[in-house]
């Protein structure tokens, strides 16, 4: 028998699982096709500053506190795994394109000055000078100097390897059903008849967690697919020095350049349910407002355009923590930011399911919010 059993292999599960093996306990993890949903889709930003919002000030503090802890998870992850992740640590370029596009991120400026985060605006000349492969048309914007970026498919693969190398199994199954017992979660029923039993379950599947069935009515907070389109090209060498979140005639673009050679652009966010075609409008769109403030992506070679689905909660905000029923514990709703969130979030459920306490940072997005 587990410890725990984890239902879902995405990058929010993974690190779930690696941080709790190394507190010593036996963990499973549960996914039929492990790192290949959102996580394999996701850009891997890592910018609790330059995205922040207005009225987040609770998922700024955790943005910032797993993006500081960045760092030494990864340095971490690596030596256990014998893996490269791509962290990069170099900044985010926020730019506008035109004079209303300035007026908002100034406006940002402003919001972030506010809660004490220190904010460099700068001229668009200022802005070339720092990425000369911007359009001369950028009228400016602000640097994030500590904000980065993270390649998610080398960082879940190194996840994977580093689960296995502490012990952890891995179950290339469906979970239909959470077992229960004397009004507690005792384990899951897999889509082959198999179970498999533990002290804890924790639901990581991010928008099929609803289709997990056995909890109560009421239990769980509904979490629904938000639709994601990125497109991924490559030059020989990287034209931009670090990642670039753009505000054009009010649409929001992003680039995310990698050391060897690849550029990804992101993201649609589409309410269309399950789907995840991939569709000429979004595909049109991304590159349309990416060559706006980057010309020279046109040159580029195109490889890849993929759909995903975001796991957004009612709040947009995280899910995680035990839920009413004991031995039930959800980590799902990370919705934008679940690979910005993923070193908070595995170091937060590893320190609940081996102490039954949740870190201060995390108390915030309990499922007893809802």
């Amino acid at each position: 028998m587990d410890d725990v059993v984890i239902v879902g292999g995405g990058v929010i599960g993974l690190a779930t699982a690696w941080r709790s093996l190394g507190r010593g306990l036996r963990v499973t993890v549960a996914d039929p096709e492990p790192a290949t949903k959102a996580s394999h889709v996701a850009a891997g930003m890592l910018t609790p500053v330059s995205e922040l919002s207005y009225g987040e000030e609770a998922l700024l503090h955790l943005g910032l506190a797993s993006r500081d802890r960045y760092s030494s998870f990864v340095a971490e992850l690596e030596e256990v795994s014998g893996q490269r992740t791509g962290y990069r640590d170099d900044g985010t370029l926020k730019v506008a394109l035109d004079a209303d596009d300035l007026a908002v991120v100034d406006k940002l400026r402003r919001f972030q000055e506010s809660l004490g985060i220190p904010a460099e605006a700068l001229t668009g000349r200022e802005c070339r000078r720092l990425e000369p492969m911007l359009a001369p048309s950028v009228r400016g914007g602000l640097l994030a100097p500590a904000d980065g970026s993270i390649d998610p498919r080398r960082l879940t693969a190194a996840l994977l390897t580093a689960v296995e190398r502490l012990g952890g199994t891995l179950v290339r199954e469906r979970v239909t059903e959470v077992l229960t017992g004397d009004g507690r979660a005792t384990g899951v029923r897999l889509e082959n008849g198999g179970e498999i039993h533990a002290d804890q379950v924790v639901l990581a599947a991010g928008p099929w967690t609803q289709d997990v069935k056995g909890v109560p009515p009421g239990l769980l907070p509904p979490v629904r697919p938000v639709k994601g389109q990125v497109v991924r090209l490559r030059s020989a060498t990287p034209i931009l020095g670090r990642s670039i979140r753009g505000l054009v005639r009010g649409s929001s673009v992003y680039l995310v350049p990698r050391t060897d050679g690849e550029l990804v652009l992101g993201a649609t966010q589409e309410e269309m349910g399950f789907d995840t075609t991939v569709t000429a409008g979004g595909l049109w769109e991304l590159l349309r407002d990416a060559r706006e403030l980057v010309p020279g992506i046109t040159e580029l070679e195109f490889t890849e355009v993929t759909a995903g689905l975001r796991p957004g909660s009612p709040d947009n905000a995280p899910i995680m923590g035990a839920t009413a029923m004991p031995g039930l514990l959800l980590a799902t709703g990370h919705f934008r930011n679940g690979v910005l969130y993923t070193p908070v979030t595995g170091d937060a459920m590893a320190e609940l399911l081996a102490t039954g306490e949740m870190p201060e940072v995390a108390r915030p997005f309990s499922p007893g919010r809802f």
